[in-house]
């Protein structure tokens, strides 16, 4: 059963007559003829009682032509959802992010919705271990997330940028006006510090094992909303990557100028799941994502070049 023949058949059920609905259906009188008749040997009864007068439709006609309808009317609908998508005025877009990458994906968010209001986004935050068993799974369609120190076979990361470890304080904080800080002397200050098992947290807990330095660590939270809300509000210092609080206002981020981190760069990452089909709203999303990013490299961030 084709949807041609269904469409021929409606048509016909529609008209009750060849001729008509040949007409309608821009093809001969024969052509209908044929493919009603193959449609009625496929289901094995006939659809129409005809004589020389008149056409009528049949129980088998009768039972059919709602179904028919239906499903003429699924696949328009499977027609239109698919031109939604290339067209980005329908679907839904599934992202991944982890802590670091909250502020970055904001400004990425609102921009895309309001070029693409049609379109949902669904953003969900987590640890990148569980983000990329998701992608696994096919529940993301991206992840934004630090380059692991493993790689792995299953996913394909592309490096959107190269960022390093930054003291982040409120605007009013001692350090705010400094050009540069060490990891020695983060030591004189209480610290507030994303849970362990983040990308930022990874790379600083591995720099400072080599040395003997001592941290006053007060708090851990992985809700980043929160953590900046302590940082404005008090005399706390974290230490995250320096992208992370790029739009984030009343916040300072000052680099982390140190041998032991000299070459620990964090790469920032959206990952994708090898040989899987990629969305045009992903490739859309990732296109305005870069060029936020390559915005605030060029600007933003001008003032760590000549460190």
């Amino acid at each position: 059963m084709e949807i041609r023949q269904l469409k021929y058949f409606v048509k016909l059920a529609e008209t009750l007559n060849f001729s008509t609905a040949a007409k309608e259906l821009f093809i001969t009188q024969s052509t209908l003829s044929h493919q009603i008749l193959q449609l009625e040997n496929e289901l094995q009864q006939p659809l129409f009682l005809r004589n020389s007068h008149e056409v009528s439709l049949t129980e088998a006609g009768h039972t059919l032509l709602p179904l028919a309808k239906e499903t003429l009317h699924s696949a328009d609908n499977c027609l239109l959802r698919l031109e939604e998508l290339k067209t980005l005025t329908g679907g839904e877009l599934n992202i991944g992010v982890t802590f670091s990458f909250s502020g970055i994906m904001a400004e990425t968010v609102m921009a895309f919705l309001c070029k693409y209001p049609h379109v949902k986004v669904n953003v969900t935050q987590s640890t990148m271990a569980e983000l990329i068993t998701q992608l696994e799974n096919h529940e993301l369609d991206f992840v934004m997330a630090f380059k692991p120190s493993v790689s792995n076979p299953k996913i394909d990361s592309r490096i959107l940028f190269h960022h390093r470890l930054a003291a982040v304080v409120s605007e009013h904080h001692a350090l705010a006006g400094r050009e540069s800080v060490t990891l020695e002397e983060l030591q004189r200050y209480d610290l507030v510090m994303s849970c362990r098992g983040t990308q930022a947290r990874n790379v600083f807990d591995a720099a400072v094992s080599e040395t003997g330095y001592r941290y006053r660590v007060k708090v851990e939270m992985n809700m980043v909303y929160l953590l900046f809300r302590l940082l404005r509000e008090s005399n706390y210092v974290t230490v995250l990557s320096e992208s992370t609080v790029v739009y984030e206002r009343g916040l300072k981020a000052i680099p982390i100028v140190d041998a032991i981190i000299k070459d620990k760069q964090m790469e920032g990452c959206v990952h994708l799941l090898k040989n899987a089909y990629m969305k045009k709203s992903s490739k859309e999303f990732i296109r305005m994502l870069g060029e936020s990013i390559n915005k605030f490299t060029l600007s933003d961030m001008n003032c760590f070049a000549s460190l």
